[in-house]
């Protein structure tokens, strides 16, 4: 046994007591003698992260043989005769490196947590539940057609869950679910289900509607309007606009007026709602987004179509994507990334074409004032008139004994959920309540062979709403923005809150596919995504949504595209990690004191004067040992707080605990500098004086460079953006000591590698593909395939990761191509051969 396992079995003796008390909080702990068993206790853990070697494994529920060559990466590549028996060995394989994080993630959704790890999860539980997954997964499942391709895909990669299971030695049981005292559950069809309805939260809830009547109860509608606005005023949209430019509308924006009382009488209750629907993104840049971007043949270095993709998510160890690799002769030869509980390759390539996808940021939900019969404990509510009953479900959340931790009624109208606030209740209709979800499309995707097969396959897709960008081997590439974007009565509009006792005000039909955002094949000879708006409302007026990310990493992608006639692989790997900012660039010449005279330059206070020079030394680029980009932060955050004062409020203003107030996007701030005696520069809270753009401008400069100088010291070394600036990937249980924290990473808000400095999101899963003859791809994510601390393959890639390196994502036609020495090799077959 080496020393690196050694070791770290070491540290997991001295932590054992200490993490079982932080998991389980409140209660006993487990019996610290398994846990310490010589034979089945922690040091088990340290045998059961070594290679499988060369080993058969029989099961009946293998139809034939399948191959499985597990690299040195980790990543399983799987040859089987029939591709139910290729997803039953991924299911096993998958189990057996992440069968923790199976169970957890899918008792998230399904509001159990209670039941794993104890109370602290009942808040959790209790979100859950009332967004009534279990509810929409028993409804799905009630209507699934058996003999479809997706629910046997589902079931028979649950059959290979449940063989790893059956098969587990005691050492086998993961580190995890011996610090909790549990064992494994056994795995179902309902937990792929719960999986995608818990991503499609992750991914598609986007409601402007809270955020904008949070500003109106500050500031009035008319105010608000103009700061959430529906259209972004900077217009670089993923269906490219013609001649390939950028637009700018700005109009002036309307001074505050008188709060809505209706709006605040409304969220006076929001503390009550959960932060997924209380509109808790302060600023639409907040956002720690996703890019795809693709390249046509006559764009590339070598005549080939290339494709690169990295979406943005909560990172975590393990990884919320498990790689992998299957073939099924005739049928699949696919690989990439799939979700640890579902079958299929998410993001990924086969030999002809590859994809990957972004939020489309659209607004898919809506809510609704509902009158009911009883505000307190209500059973009816009103449509049109009429009284009609309540679905009511009693939730009752377990502790791990089985004892009784706490029983909710949650209530659904026929748009779905209904929310309790203190002045009244509040539905939500939702496009996930209505969908599918079978991943019928995912398994279609896997097979296709060109982007108008791509586009057949996905024209289906409902949730979550995506932007699906795919390029092929024959030179095509194409971009839409795929999903289920409702069509709303009145002004079509979905940014208001409705009055939901009469159905006229219900969701009338979907939009149809004619009318997605959509580009093939453009002159320009690429497209990107940056989960900016979609499309310019010059070409399509359409509503897709609200509040919209401000544009800068699609510009900055566009700006790369279009300065490189002949790019690479490579150029474009290093683009996924660029330090540019197309935000900076676009605020530093205001900051500097772009269009002011001399005399006012030379007038300003010592310590704008200060700022101003320090940033004038700043290459505008978020580098490890940037000091200029730590200032120009603080700067911003100044300039937004002092221009948007009135948002925050009075004292007395309603808002959520520890939640800020509602702040406009940044290219708003941005194009209120073009506006320099705007009423909203005034501070209101300096009563005898008017301040104006350059007023607040100057106090912003002064007050950053302060608060940088009372963190970091004077301007030097402690400055650098690694030391102030860090990435923390946690371990599922948020246990220090199996978690990687403090990370540096270059990169900030808005630039194509975004990091928000909180240091919990980022890029999930970088790719580059190039498509010809042969298809060559590279790949990374922050972590490793394994969910065993020690093993080597934990957090593997996470040292490539960080300085913005790909691996070379091999994948042989046949097993036999696998040169000799390959960590593992496996056979699965039926029990009775």
């Amino acid at each position: 046994m080496n020393r690196r396992i050694l070791t770290a079995i070491g540290g997991l003796l001295l932590l054992g007591s200490a993490v079982a008390v932080a998991v389980r909080g409140a209660g006993p702990l487990p019996p610290l003698g398994p846990l310490l068993d010589p034979a089945h206790g922690v040091w088990a853990t340290a045998r059961a992260a070594l290679p499988l070697g060369e080993r058969t494994i029989r099961s009946r529920i293998f139809e034939g043989e399948v191959q499985a060559v597990v690299d040195g990466r980790g990543v399983p590549h799987i040859y089987a005769d029939d591709e139910l028996d290729a997803y039953r060995a991924l299911g096993y394989l998958v189990a057996r490196d992440r069968l923790f994080q199976l169970e957890l993630q899918t008792r998230a959704a399904a509001g159990t947590l209670t039941e794993l790890v104890g109370a602290r999860a009942l808040p959790l539980d209790r979100e859950s539940r009332r967004f009534g997954f279990s509810r929409l997964v028993e409804r799905r499942l009630a209507a699934v057609d058996s003999q479809s391709g997706a629910f046997r895909a589902m079931t028979a990669y649950a059959e290979g869950v449940n063989a790893w299971i059956g098969s587990m030695r005691p050492g086998d049981v993961p580190l995890e679910y011996r610090l909790l005292g549990k064992q494994p559950a056994r795995w179902d069809a309902r937990n792929t289900y719960l999986l995608l309805a818990r991503m499609a939260l992750m991914l598609a809830y986007n409601d402007p509607s809270i955020v904008k009547a949070r500003a109106a109860a500050r500031v009035g509608w008319q105010a608000a309007e103009a700061l959430f606005p529906v259209e972004a005023p900077i217009q670089e949209p993923i269906q490219p606009n013609p001649g390939d430019t950028t637009r700018v509308r700005f109009g002036p924006i309307p001074p505050p007026g008188p709060p809505d009382s209706a709006a605040g009488a409304l969220l006076a209750g929001f503390d009550a709602l959960p932060r997924w629907l209380a509109g808790t993104r302060a600023s639409a840049d907040d956002a720690i987004g996703s890019n795809n971007w693709a390249v046509a043949p006559f764009r590339s270095a070598s005549g080939r179509t290339l494709l690169a993709g990295d979406p943005h998510l909560e990172l975590s160890l393990p990884s919320i994507w498990y790689q992998a690799h299957l073939v099924v002769p005739g049928q699949l030869d696919v690989a990439g990334v799939t979700l640890p509980g579902a079958p299929w390759v998410i993001i990924g390539f086969n030999r002809d074409i590859a994809w990957s996808f972004t939020n489309t940021g659209a607004d898919v939900s809506d809510f609704y004032r509902e009158t009911v019969d009883d505000a307190g404990v209500p059973t009816t509510y009103q449509l049109d008139g009429t009284w009609h009953p309540l679905e009511l479900r009693v939730e009752t959340y377990r502790s791990p004994s089985g004892a009784v931790l706490a029983i909710d009624t949650v209530r659904f109208t026929h748009r779905g959920p209904l929310w309790q606030v203190d002045g009244g209740w509040l539905s939500m209709a939702w496009t996930v309540y209505r969908s599918e979800m079978s991943g019928a499309e995912f398994q279609a995707i896997e097979r296709v062979r060109s982007v108008p097969e791509f586009l057949a396959a996905t024209a289906g897709f409902a949730v979550p709403a995506q932007n699906m960008l795919v390029a092929d081997r024959h030179g095509s590439i194409a971009i839409r923005s795929t999903g289920t974007f409702p069509i709303r009565p009145y002004s079509g509009r979905g940014d208001v809150i409705r009055d939901g006792s009469q159905s006229a005000a219900d969701w009338t039909a979907n939009l149809p596919l004619a009318e997605y955002p959509f580009a093939q094949d453009p002159p320009q000879g690429f497209l990107a995504s940056a989960n900016q708006q979609p499309v310019d409302p010059a070409a399509n007026s359409r509503y897709f949504g609200a509040h919209w990310y401000s544009p800068w990493r699609a510009i900055r992608i566009n700006d790369l595209l279009r300065a490189e006639p002949a790019v690479t692989a490579d150029v474009m790997r290093r683009w996924q990690v660029d330090p540019g900012s197309a935000r900076a660039d676009a605020f530093m010449p205001h900051l500097l004191g772009a269009g002011l005279s001399a005399a006012r330059l030379a007038g300003a206070p010592d310590k704008a004067r200060d700022a101003r020079a320090l940033l004038a030394a700043w290459d505008r680029r978020y580098t490890l040992t940037s000091t200029g980009a730590v200032l120009f932060e603080a700067v911003m955050a100044e300039l937004a707080r002092r221009t948007w004062d009135e948002l925050a409020g009075p004292d007395s203003a309603v808002r959520l605990p520890n939640e800020a107030p509602p702040r406009p996007a940044d290219a708003l701030l941005f194009g209120l500098l073009g506006q320099p005696q705007n009423s909203w520069w005034d501070d209101r809270r300096t009563e005898a004086t008017i301040e104006t753009r350059d007023d607040i401008v100057e106090m912003a400069l002064a007050a950053g460079l302060d608060s940088v100088i009372a963190r970091h010291g004077p301007p030097g070394e402690s400055w650098q953006w690694n030391k102030v600036h860090s990435a923390n990937v946690h371990h599922l249980l948020r246990i220090p000591a199996l978690s990687a924290l403090g990370l540096s990473v270059s990169g900030g808000p808005s630039t194509l590698s975004p990091t928000s400095g909180r240091g919990t999101f980022g890029a999930s899963w970088r790719m580059v593909v190039e498509l010809g003859a042969e298809v060559r791809a590279w790949g990374i994510y922050p972590g490793g395939q394994s969910g065993n601390p020690v093993s080597r393959h934990y957090r593997d890639q996470l040292p490539a990761w960080l300085t913005g390196q790909l691996d070379s994502l091999v994948v042989p036609a046949s097993v036999d191509e696998f040169p000799a020495g390959t960590p593992s090799r496996l056979t699965f077959t039926g029990a009775s051969r």
